[in-house]
């Protein structure tokens, strides 16, 4: 209706990340494919332990991944993300982290 105020939803603001989760024949690797590249073309590698300093994308997913915890080490390469697990680890949780990387405002 023209002249009518617009309405504002509260919901999900920001765009999700469509996630694959892949196994890898190396124990204790576990492989995700993202729908959108991360990294550009560089590769970023993370450490349990070590400092992230900065706030690209690539930054935050790790320092997220690594509160998880039961991770090692995050490798990131265009839409790959590698994760070295800790002996005994799941994955549970890991994909919600990463679809949820680019949403910024949630409901509540």
């Amino acid at each position: 209706m023209p002249g009518a105020p617009r309405t504002y939803h509260r919901g999900l603001m920001g765009q999700s990340v469509t996630v694959i989760e892949k196994p890898s024949a190396r124990g204790g690797l576990v492989r995700f494919e993202t729908n959108r590249p991360l990294s550009g073309m560089g590769h970023e590698l993370y450490r349990a332990g070590g400092e992230i300093v900065g706030d690209r994308p690539t930054d935050v997913l790790a320092r997220r991944l690594f509160d998880r915890g039961g991770i090692e080490s995050v490798h990131v390469n265009g839409n790959v993300i590698t994760l070295s697990m800790a002996e005994g680890a799941g994955t549970d949780g890991i994909t919600q982290i990463i679809e949820d990387l680019f949403i910024f405002y949630r409901p509540d």
